[in-house]
């Protein structure tokens, strides 16, 4: 299994063990002000472990996000972490939760017909059947016993995943840069939004004991899940990183088991065969090649593979990964590959 792979599916089974966690909190805390502690222990998380990381190695090069990079984030921040949620806590406000847990599996969708036809990134059968089966699968998890409403609350849900969708593709632009610092942002911009929502709306301020629990499952489940989300948009694309990201809902409904005693049902066990089956559709995925790498400069985390063969102009210590300005010769040749920041050629 590659290493891409393992962040993306550790961070969905982060994000997915959250939902059922955050349910045994939710008797205690209201929808809106649990949103946006829940984002907001993911930024102030996330922040602690920055400012930890440059105490403990001050003069560790990492990479920095160029000049040009603040505009992807930027839009990301806005369409994910304001947009995104603002329309999210609209629907919860005027639909039932069942409909808006069946029209959350849209992200993954919008987010594979973004990559595909508006990104460009490259896909082949096998991939686009394996996201197909793993969607499924997530419908079924989340299927309501009264179908979909195509109200304005449903239309608000819709309109929150195609946001997030495109703060997905937006965050692969930027997704050589550092997860941790990209992640806090976003759980920052986000946490701020849903905690001024709750306050407009007249939401009771908690106990101490449940938002400290909230904001401890948001840094797990929302921050450290989104920082490994950035680094598999680095080494998958995005497309195949919101595959396994899909698989959330299933890992959630299995957590939810054994913390919720609750049974799993038919529908369960034909959804485990839909997202078992696409993952290993993923899995199996071998893309090779003749392809072009065209002259690059750029900053990330790399060990000296044969696309870093590059000299180094200050004293280096041998450790790897490691993260410096380099760059990239013009390069042809024939190996197995995905969409990641190295190859993004056209077909």
């Amino acid at each position: 299994m590659s290493p891409g792979i393992a962040y993306a599916l550790l961070g969905a089974a982060l994000f997915g063990a959250s939902t059922p966690v955050a349910k045994l909190l939710v008797g205690e805390i209201g929808p809106l002000m649990l949103a946006g502690l829940l984002y907001a222990g993911s930024g102030l998380g996330l922040g602690l472990w920055l400012v930890l990381r440059a105490w403990i190695r001050p003069s560790a090069g990492r990479p920095r996000l160029a000049a040009t990079d603040y505009k992807w984030l930027a839009g990301a921040v806005v369409f994910g972490g304001v947009i995104g949620p603002v329309l999210l806590m609209l629907a919860l406000s005027a639909a039932a939760a069942s409909t808006v847990s069946l029209l959350l599996n849209l992200e993954g969708v919008f987010t594979a017909l973004l990559a595909w036809f508006v990104f460009r990134e490259n896909f082949d059968r096998r991939v686009l059947l394996g996201m197909f089966l793993i969607v499924c699968g997530g419908l079924l998890l989340s299927w309501p016993s009264g179908g979909i409403s195509t109200s304005l609350p449903a239309l608000a849900v819709a309109g929150a995943c195609l946001c997030w969708a495109l703060d997905n593709n937006l965050t692969r632009k930027i997704s050589a840069g550092d997860s941790v610092q990209i992640a806090a942002i976003k759980g920052l911009a986000a946490g701020a939004v849903n905690l001024c929502a709750a306050a407009a709306f007249g939401a009771a301020r908690p106990p101490l004991e449940s938002a400290l629990a909230a904001a401890g499952v948001g840094f797990l489940g929302y921050g450290v899940s989104l920082a490994l989300f950035v680094v598999a948009l680095r080494l998958l694309g995005t497309a195949r990183t919101g595959a396994y990201f899909a698989t959330a809902p299933f890992i959630g409904a299995a957590v939810s088991f054994a913390l919720l005693a609750e049974a799993p049902d038919t529908l369960f066990w034909f959804a485990s065969v839909l997202i078992a089956s696409g993952v290993a559709l993923h899995l199996s995925e071998r893309h090779r090649h003749p392809h072009d790498h065209e002259a690059l400069a750029h900053t990330h985390a790399h060990t000296h593979d044969e696309h870093h063969r590059h000299e180094h102009d200050f004293a280096w210590d041998g450790a790897e990964p490691h993260s410096h300005a380099h760059g990239h010769a013009p390069l042809t040749h024939s190996h197995e590959h995905y969409p990641d920041i190295h190859h993004r050629h056209g077909h």
